[in-house]
């Protein structure tokens, strides 16, 4: 995760993670909520659905996602799926 950006995005792959931007800065908590936002709109979930579990004060997390299966969340992420 990378905090202070000029828009929040998905932004790739690096190595077996996942890159975003927010652009909350990492204070107070503000950034975990944002990359827990995006992930749930990015992904089509229920905010609800989308947790950090580990890495609260770090750019590395570890985020929970409920109601997909892992290939599925990672179509939405790369964004290749085939919703319209």
């Amino acid at each position: 995760m990378s905090p202070g950006a000029r828009r929040s995005e998905v932004v790739g792959r690096l190595g077996d993670a996942w890159k975003l931007r927010v652009r909350s800065a990492p204070e107070r908590g503000r950034a975990n909520d944002e990359v827990s936002e995006l992930l749930a709109r990015t992904l089509r979930l229920p905010a609800r659905d989308v947790r950090i579990v580990s890495g609260h004060a770090s750019r590395d997390k570890l985020v929970e996602i409920d109601g997909l299966t892992v290939g599925e969340a990672e179509r939405r992420l790369s964004g290749k799926d085939d919703i319209a």
